[in-house]
């Protein structure tokens, strides 16, 4: 997995659902260990957006990529 750290990009479901919705993001990681309840309303609109989604293998390793101490479920590549 490539490291997102020096990438502008939006951690986490409420900023990406946003950014998302502005129609600022390239593409979507989602973590594999995430719940399907907690990530259905994003896959969905990328679905609709057709922005590309890559999985993850999980929340732990998604956060590490971003450079934060805490598993992310979600991480969106901004334009």
């Amino acid at each position: 997995m490539e490291e997102f750290k020096n990438i502008n990009k939006t951690v986490g479901l409420k900023q990406s659902l946003k950014a998302i919705q502005k129609g600022i993001v390239d593409k979507v990681y989602i973590a594999n260990d995430a719940e399907e309840r907690v990530v259905s309303k994003i896959i969905n609109l990328c679905t609709e957006k057709n922005i590309p989604i890559v999985y993850a293998d999980s929340m732990k390793q998604l956060g590490k990529a971003c450079g934060i101490d805490v598993g992310a479920a979600v991480v969106s590549i901004v334009k």
